[in-house]
């Protein structure tokens, strides 16, 4: 049981970092050691699982699918989605540099940590690094949003895509929505209301992409482990650019919408309180990764 609450614990947090745009859930099932375990747990989600759950051998189609291990996870995710998503409107209007700056630790700190999972430095692993870097950074600071569009296939569209990217360290499914156009509408106004319209072609996307998307994932990792470590390492370096906490926005009109389409960077110009309380959350955001790394057991 204790082992469970343990999984849960984690899935809040991997929720939570979803719901953050710029920051990865992937990254944060990377760390605490979950990550392999979710892929081959979703993966096995097949027509062998079917086959058990409808000739009722249901302790079998549990046993084979890490059922519990799941819906501990993914339990804690939608637990944490859903909280966050109460408070995340006001802290990043209120607050937006400490709550950037806080997530910049993690996210630094995840890149480190994730690349010294790599057991062999090689050309080929340098290389997945540096285009892992690169794609995050395209996909950030180079692509516009589109439009929102609430059409039911739309949304399944965003479902698969988003999720596809949640799973994937270092690749915000948050920030995708964004460039889909749809972020406001999912996971501002729709979850905080329940609307089962948008959430459930949503979902059902959702689903299909992790089931697809998983098997892929799993047979790249066990087949190219390092490279995959480093294009995932990539991903997560290239995201720091989106969270560093002292930029201003660079807005862009489409039709009646405008939306963020990038930033203009800077560095403290004073050392002022609010300069030194960002820089100090930074750190308290290293030191928390660093702290799930320590204690972090491979499921």
């Amino acid at each position: 049981m204790n082992n469970y609450f343990v999984l849960f614990l984690k899935g809040i947090a991997v929720g939570i970092a979803n719901i953050i745009p710029g920051v990865s859930g992937g990254t944060i099932a990377l760390i605490t050691g979950i990550f392999e375990n979710i892929i081959n747990s979703i993966k096995s989600f097949n027509i062998h699982a079917f086959k058990l759950l409808f000739s009722g051998k249901f302790k079998e189609f549990i046993r084979y699918t890490n059922l519990y291990f799941l819906m501990a996870v993914f339990g804690g995710a939608f637990s944490g989605i859903f909280a966050l998503s109460f408070v995340l409107g006001s802290l990043f209007e209120t607050y937006p540099k400490f709550v950037w700056a806080f997530f910049f630790g993690l996210i630094l700190a995840s890149v480190f940590f994730v690349a010294k999972k790599i057991k062999k430095w090689n050309t080929g692993v340098i290389i997945s690094l540096l285009i892992g870097t690169l794609i995050a950074v395209l996909i950030i600071n180079v692509f516009d949003p589109a439009t929102e569009d609430p059409s039911y296939f739309y949304l399944f569209i965003c479902g698969i895509v988003a999720t596809c990217s949640m799973i994937l360290p270092g690749l915000s499914g948050s920030f995708v929505l964004i460039l889909m156009g749809n972020y406001e509408l999912v996971m501002i106004r729709s979850v905080k209301t329940v609307d089962l319209h948008v959430l459930v072609p949503l979902m059902i996307g959702a689903v299909f992409g992790l089931i697809a998307f998983s098997h892929m994932l799993s047979w790249v990792f066990k087949k190219y482990k390092d490279q995959t470590i480093a294009i995932l390492s990539g991903f997560i370096l290239g995201s720091l650019t989106l969270l560093w906490p002292w930029k201003t926005e660079i807005i862009k009109q489409f039709g009646d919408k405008i939306k963020v389409i990038g930033y203009n960077y800077s560095y403290p110009s004073t050392f002022s309180f609010e300069e030194i309380f960002a820089v100090s959350l930074m750190i308290v955001g290293y030191i928390l990764i660093w702290i799930l790394e320590k204690y972090a057991v491979e499921e």
